[in-house]
């Protein structure tokens, strides 16, 4: 037998192995059973999980973490993934292990460049990343298709198209990365063409216009030119509100910050890489207020000069805690929580910032990287006029992401050819969806009664 055939018959011998897992995880989870919810099986309320989590944060931002919450049940499912986590958890799993994101919603997932300035298609938010069962991801992006319809009021059967969109391109996309070499799975790509593709081609070429416009808008001297002014000579950040806010650090705060940020973050960064760091200097930092869930943590937004004057960076500096999943699979093998979400973030990715790192300032963990470069994040109103197309998409980002780190032949036996998979997930999506509703109402209530502070403003 020549070498290339023994290769060729481990290769069938290791695929036959992992199929025999899948099937084996049948019998742990089976697949019709993912439909179950029960909000009988709660130990903790929804709004008691939330509460957990304010120890962590800046105290000062919680009433309008609450506040964003309470606006949609759209908003409270985004902030929720702690108690959607406990939920998900109350139920039996495949035990398939990959890296989860872990808040795989619709809106998790944009476009950004590659080092090589391509635009391509990804998972996009990995503060709660950990390993652990392949389905709780489908089932959080499934339910988030729901919720998001509802919001954008595009009516029952987009939702059932988008959602059944997400799980069918996942199956697809897994089936093939089963049949594939491991180089060919790590190296493959999803480019920018992808969420729009099989629309017309007046709408395609419309929306492609849009995404190459927002891609020149969205990079460092384009962020310069709408955040920075000049304030005695010197380029500044500029305050909002809402958004921006004085970093309220002291000179010897600062020095202190910054004699760890050289310890940590330069170590955490290839030595290549801090040849580069070390040609740009701050100029400014300022306290960022971000998204939903990330609310109160604290969150810095530095603006860089770099040494040929010509190059602007944005870098952000994000707190990490642990990922609401360690309650129920155990803590990260990382001590830093930062270098969890930063290696997550590289498992998953198919290209990852360059400036990716982590750091430990004051005790707290943070992960750094660029701020805006060519990211497009999508909102709900940009995506409505194709959301089975997007949801499709997302579909095929999550497998890709999944196949990296878990065993895409287990995976793809798993949920094999029929429909037992995705009507599972399906009718257990429908049903959190109208549970996301319930623990929005909920919340609304507790925040009537004075139990919760919520405030846009004065916080």
């Amino acid at each position: 037998m020549t070498s290339e055939s023994v290769v060729r018959v481990r290769a069938s011998e290791s695929v036959a192995a992992d199929s025999r897992d899948g099937l084996r995880a049948r019998k742990r989870a089976p697949r019709r059973a993912a439909a179950v919810w029960d909000p009988g099986v709660r130990q903790v309320r929804a709004l008691d999980r939330l509460r957990a989590q304010e120890a962590v944060r800046d105290p000062a931002l919680l009433p309008l973490r609450y506040a964003r919450m309470a606006s949609s049940p759209w908003a409270y499912l985004r902030g929720a993934a702690a108690v959607m986590a406990a939920d998900l958890a109350a139920a039996p799993h495949s035990g398939l292990t990959v890296q989860m994101c872990g808040d795989a919603h619709i809106l998790n997932f944009g476009l950004w460049a590659s080092p090589e300035r391509q635009l391509l298609f990804d998972a996009r938010d990995f503060d709660e990343t950990l390993p652990g069962p392949f389905e709780w991801d489908l089932k959080r992006l499934a339910t988030s298709v729901y919720v998001l319809a509802e919001a954008e009021r595009l009516g029952n059967a987009c939702a059932e198209d988008a959602a059944a969109a997400a799980i069918d391109t996942y199956r697809t996309a897994m089936r093939r990365y089963a049949s594939l070499g491991e180089l060919d799975v790590w190296y493959d790509r999803i480019t920018s063409d992808v969420p729009l593709r099989r629309l017309t081609s007046q709408f395609a070429e419309a929306a492609a216009r849009d995404i190459a416009k927002q891609s020149r808008k969205r990079t460092h001297h384009g962020a310069a030119r709408q955040l920075v002014t000049e304030e005695g000579g010197r380029p500044r950040i500029s305050l909002d509100p809402m958004k921006r806010f004085d970093d309220g650090m002291t000179h010897d705060q600062r020095a202190r910050a910054a004699e760890q940020l050289y310890d940590t973050y330069l170590a955490s960064i290839s030595p290549h890489l801090r040849r580069l760091v070390n040609r740009f200097e701050r100029v400014d930092s300022v306290r960022q207020i971000v998204g939903v869930g990330s609310v109160g943590m604290r969150v810095w937004l530095h603006l860089l000069a770099g040494d040929s004057g010509r190059q602007p960076v944005f870098s952000q500096a994000k707190q990490a805690t642990a990922a609401v999943y360690e309650e129920f699979l155990g803590p990260s093998e990382f001590t830093n929580h930062g270098e969890r979400v930063v290696v997550g973030q590289r498992l998953m990715q198919s290209a990852s910032d360059i400036f990716l790192g982590h750091m430990r300032i004051d005790g707290y963990d943070y992960y750094v990287r660029q701020f805006r470069d060519m990211k497009i994040i999508p909102t709900g109103k940009q995506i409505a006029g194709y959301l089975p197309q997007f949801a499709a998409a997302c579909g095929h980002a999550l497998a890709k992401s999944h196949a990296r780190s878990g065993e895409p032949a287990a995976i793809a036996a798993y949920i094999g050819k029929g429909s037992a998979f995705r009507e599972g997930i399906l009718r257990f999506a429908r049903a959190y969806a109208r549970q996301t509703h319930t623990d929005h109402a909920d919340l609304r209530t507790a925040i009537a009664a004075h139990e919760v502070t919520a405030a846009e403003r004065g916080w």
